[in-house]
């Protein structure tokens, strides 16, 4: 790793130490933004979307990023810090069942009100219409990042952790959308 990039990465486990809150909603918020720019260009548009961008960016920052900060730690406390596989599993379950549909649900909320600009009618019927399918769909991938997560990282790397892979989902997410919206006008 170069001087400049181990730099960088000191100064970023500094921060977390320092102002571990702050850290994890900027980083989510950054990495929402990119996400969704990656997301605008990969689903044909040509102009980027700015109120759409800022919008995701406050989805990542305000809530995604303190939310899993104050859940990891809420985690950590309930099961005293430990790493075995019995108490990685009890982790692994509770956060399925518990943070995992509330961030599909966000995210379906923001899309819809946010990205097609449908109506809080319209986003209530689509979500009752494709949330089952969506939350499947995330317990058959989300529980193997929480696993790593919860095995392998440090507290203060989880959220980052889970933010590196949002970015990735959250692409897949909105392809997904895309392709059901295309695929809709043509039917």
């Amino acid at each position: 790793m170069s001087s400049v990039a181990k730099k960088g990465v000191q100064q970023y486990l500094l921060l977390l130490q320092k102002h571990p809150l702050r850290t994890k909603a900027i980083t989510a918020g950054v990495l929402s933004a990119i996400s969704d720019i990656v997301s605008q260009k990969l689903s044909g548009i040509q102009k980027l979307q700015l109120k759409r961008l800022i919008l995701k960016v406050l989805l990542g920052a305000l809530y995604l990023g303190p939310v899993g900060h104050f859940f990891h730690l809420f985690l950590d406390k309930l099961f005293k810090g430990k790493k075995d596989t019995k108490t990685v599993a009890k982790k692994v379950v509770l956060e399925q069942v518990t943070i995992s549909p509330l961030n599909n649900l966000m995210f379906m909320i923001y899309f819809g009100l946010a990205i097609e600009g449908r109506t809080w009618a319209q986003v209530k019927s689509k979500i009752k219409k494709e949330y089952p399918a969506v939350q499947y769909t995330s317990w058959t991938f989300w529980p193997i990042v929480g696993w790593i997560n919860h095995q392998y990282l440090p507290l203060q790397l989880r959220v980052v952790f889970q933010s590196l892979v949002a970015f990735g989902w959250g692409i897949f997410l909105n392809l997904k959308a895309k392709s059901a919206a295309v695929a809709l006008t043509k039917g």
